[in-house]
């Protein structure tokens, strides 16, 4: 997530706004294309011109996007829609079973992809693929963690999430009002682990929420904690990461992210192709293009949000790559934990947690 950026660290509950939005949304879907149109339904990184232009170009067609933040508003808007409205998707990983569930993508042919230039820890077979076939593939990845201003800290302090709950950056701190990463930082302070989260970690990571909102100058969505961090109203965001950082770096080169000693929160978006798709071939195409090294490049420094190429073999300019933290990233992996996934029960309990957070005076 992730400016509009809110879809790369991924995926927030349908809500009742966006499930009346759905008919709307739908009503303006593509009507089915011929062989000189893709429809892909995407996050906002995938609207950039210096994206799309080399693929339209490359192959005489034009590519009609329709951009939308969380997977539950997606797969409203796919619900709403007329089969073979959109061929592909841009979806988190860890969200593609969803759309296998329910019958939506089609197998892609793993022989005619990079699979095996993506980073291993990124590949998220156990979401990605289903009875031994491969339905979406990551494209982009990167981490919910600490951003912070270099000139305004001691770097030092950014190695630990203990440092959040420092009293000398009270008033120095945003918190990204996304509840799944932020908790699933919290349980990293606290020595859990995400995969593992129960209704009995909930109080001692409400504990650690309480004393990151005690020093919070403000709770965020998107934009306003990017703002924040950008103008210097704080000098630390709870939950930024490349995808804030990066993007303004020609800005504020000062801006930065760490991946602290407890771990950050990785997050990752793959594409995925409509099994009801009438320009099969085409949408193929287009995921062959975005994951080639060329893609990946203008995919990873997109002018909406930047984040990191899942292809090694990016053509990245080394000041992009150094922006980016490029040869760091295997370490980083290594230390990076998925987003929390919690059941229904779980989830509404997290979700209870996060608004006494936020009513907290």
């Amino acid at each position: 997530m992730v400016p509009t950026i809110e879809c790369s660290a991924g995926c927030r509950r349908l809500s009742g706004l966006v499930a009346t939005l759905a008919a709307i949304w739908a009503a303006m879907a593509p009507t089915a294309v011929g062989a000189a149109a893709l429809n892909a339904l995407v996050w906002c990184d995938h609207a950039d011109p210096e994206l799309l232009g080399p693929f339209e170009a490359a192959n005489d067609v034009t590519v009609n996007i329709k951009e939308y933040e969380g997977t539950g508003a997606g797969l409203a808007i796919v619900e709403q829609s007329r089969p073979g409205d959109w061929d592909v998707m841009v979806i988190d990983s860890i969200d593609v079973r969803r759309g296998v569930e329910r019958g939506l993508f089609a197998p892609l042919p793993e022989d005619q992809l990079p699979i095996e230039d993506l980073y291993p820890q990124v590949r998220l077979d156990q979401f990605t693929m289903a009875d031994g076939k491969r339905y979406g593939v990551t494209e982009k990845f990167g981490y919910n963690t600490i951003g912070f201003n270099r000139d305004e800290v001691d770097v030092a302090d950014m190695r630990t999430l203990s440092s959040l709950s420092d009293p000398k950056y009270q008033g120095r701190i945003a918190v990204y009002d996304y509840y799944l990463p932020v908790i699933g930082m919290a349980a990293l302070a606290t020595g859990k682990k995400t995969a593992a989260l129960t209704a009995d970690d909930l109080p001692a990571i409400k504990d650690v929420l309480l004393k990151w909102k005690a020093n919070a100058r403000l709770v965020g969505e998107v934009t306003a904690s990017q703002t924040a961090l950008a103008t210097g109203e704080v000098d630390i965001l709870v939950g930024g990461g490349e995808w804030v950082t990066a993007v303004l770096a020609a800005e504020n080169p000062a801006l930065d992210f760490s991946i602290p000693e407890e771990g950050g929160i990785l997050w990752s978006q793959s594409l995925a192709m409509f099994a009801d798709s009438e320009n099969q071939d085409l949408a193929l195409k287009f995921i062959q293009y975005i994951m080639s090294p060329e893609g990946q490049a203008r995919l990873a420094t997109s002018s909406c949000y930047w984040g990191m190429p899942a292809n090694t073999k990016a053509a990245l300019t080394d000041e992009q790559k150094a922006v980016l933290r490029f040869d760091e990233q295997p370490e980083f992996l290594e230390r990076a934990q998925l987003y929390p996934a919690p059941d229904e029960a779980l989830d509404k309990k997290m979700q209870d947690v996060w608004t006494d957070m936020l009513q907290a005076r």
